[in-house]
This record gives C-alpha cells, sequence and structure tokens, in this order.
C-alpha cells in the first residue's frame, strides 16, 4: 500500500512537476499548462496553483514569461566538490560538469588571509597563489571557486599565477607533470552559513541578500603529507549537493 501524501496542495503539485523535470520528462524551453488549466486539473484555487509555480521559480526549476507561461528550465547543475572536479579533469581534462562552463578566471601572488595561512602553514600575509573562477550553467552561477597554493610552486609552474584558463588538466594535474608530486590524500569538509558581504559579492547576488550557500573545501596531500591545493567552492543559494554510492548487502 502507497503511503497517504500529506503535503499541502501546492507542495504536492510543486513536487510532481519537480519530480517531472529532475526525470528529464519534462524537457527545458517545455511550457506548463496555465495556471487557470492547473488549477481545473488539480481541483485548487489560482492561488494555490502560483504558490506552487513560486516555488519552483525560486529553486531556479522554471521561470515565468510575461504573456506566455511558465517555461520549464531543466535540472539545475549538482554542486560539485574540488574532489569531485579533480575526478572528472583526471577523466576528460575539464573540470566542468554537463552543462557548465568557466568564466573570471585570475590568478596571482597574493598575501594569505590567516584562515587560509593556517590551513597552508605559512604566517598570515605570507605569499600564496590565488586561482579563482566562476562555474555557471543556464540557471546562472553554480559556484564561486578558489584554489590555494603554495607560492614555491609557481616556480616550477609559472601559468599557475597567471589571470588564464589552465590548459592540460587542472593546476594539480599540472604540478604533478612538473614535480612528481602526486596527490595521494584528498579532505573534504562541507558546512553551510548565511552568505556574507564577501560572498554576495563573489556570487554575484544583491547586497543585504539573506541566503544560505554550502561551502565546500578540499585539501590535496601529496605522499609526504604536504598540502599541494586548498580548494574553496562557494555554492549559490539553491544549489544542492547529489552524491551517488551503490548500496552493499
Amino acid at each position: 500500500m502507497s503511503r497517504a501524501d500529506n503535503r499541502p496542495p501546492y507542495a504536492r503539485i510543486a513536487g510532481h512537476y519537480r519530480d517531472l523535470i529532475g526525470s528529464g520528462m519534462l524537457e527545458p524551453g517545455t511550457l506548463l499548462p496555465s495556471i487557470k488549466a492547473l488549477s481545473e486539473e488539480w481541483k485548487v484555487s489560482t492561488a494555490t496553483v502560483e504558490k506552487a509555480m513560486r516555488v519552483l521559480r525560486e529553486e531556479q526549476l522554471v521561470k515565468g514569461i510575461h504573456g506566455i507561461g511558465t517555461e520549464v528550465l531543466g535540472p539545475p547543475v549538482s554542486l560539485s566538490s574540488g574532489s569531485e572536479r579533480h575526478d572528472r579533469s583526471s577523466k576528460t581534462q575539464s573540470s566542468w560538469g554537463t552543462g557548465e562552463q568557466s568564466s573570471g578566471h585570475t590568478a596571482g601572488i597574493v598575501p594569505a588571509p590567516k584562515d587560509i595561512a593556517d590551513v597552508l602553514g605559512i604566517a598570515p600575509g605570507g605569499e600564496a597563489i590565488r586561482r579563482s573562477r566562476v562555474y555557471r550553467d543556464t540557471h546562472g552561477i553554480v559556484s564561486h571557486s578558489t584554489s590555494w597554493i603554495p607560492a614555491e610552486l609557481a616556480q616550477a609552474v609559472p601559468e599557475l599565477a597567471k589571470s588564464e584558463r589552465l590548459k592540460g588538466g587542472l593546476s594539480l594535474d599540472l604540478i604533478a607533470r612538473a614535480t612528481g608530486r602526486h596527490v595521494v590524500q584528498r579532505v573534504d569538509e562541507e558546512s553551510a552559513r548565511i552568505a556574507t558581504a564577501q560572498d554576495l559579492e563573489l556570487l554575484e547576488l544583491e547586497a543585504g541578500t539573506v541566503a544560505a550557500i554550502l561551502v565546500l573545501t578540499a585539501r590535496f596531500l601529496d605522499a609526504n603529507g604536504q598540502l599541494l591545493e586548498y580548494g574553496v567552492d562557494l555554492g549559490a543559494p539553491g544549489r544542492t549537493r547529489r552524491t551517488t554510492s551503490d548500496v552493499l548487502r
């Protein structure tokens, strides 16, 4: 016997279309039935349907087009960790997920903030390589990603400190080829916080916006336990983390 769905009507409607969009049964560009048609189909008020559509818009699954209707955008790209991007690059020479592009690549040798200096094992204000980029898909920004790398590695891989997209893989791939130092251990952490003023600026959100974001960090260590890179990804509001694993019986 199936369990009764006790969610409010607007949540059931939103859930129904969320599942259809997530499964690919409703492709991007598809127009949903009108508010009136949906209210008749679900036997609810137009206000209830409008609330369901608002939920889907806030989740960036659909968008309203004035005078036309509600258009399906498709499921947003799941927020990837630094380790997942590293694995992807090892296989495809690209850190992009499906439907993603990156832009705004900047790099340089800069004074490390105290929290970063602590991770890198240097004095606050000591030099470190900072590389940053923004990942986007059709919905907008997926995440703002920053890589912090020990400054001395710029001698072996000068392009690490240049403001352009790296060719031939991620920074860790270039470091491994130039120095023979490979990643043998990765430490991932996830946390959530209310976006700071700096977070809002990096994610191109309006100042004063109150939003929860996911913060993903990854430490990449070589065979001697020395840090090769520290990655920090700020996930845009509404982005999710999705992982898949096999269940052993």
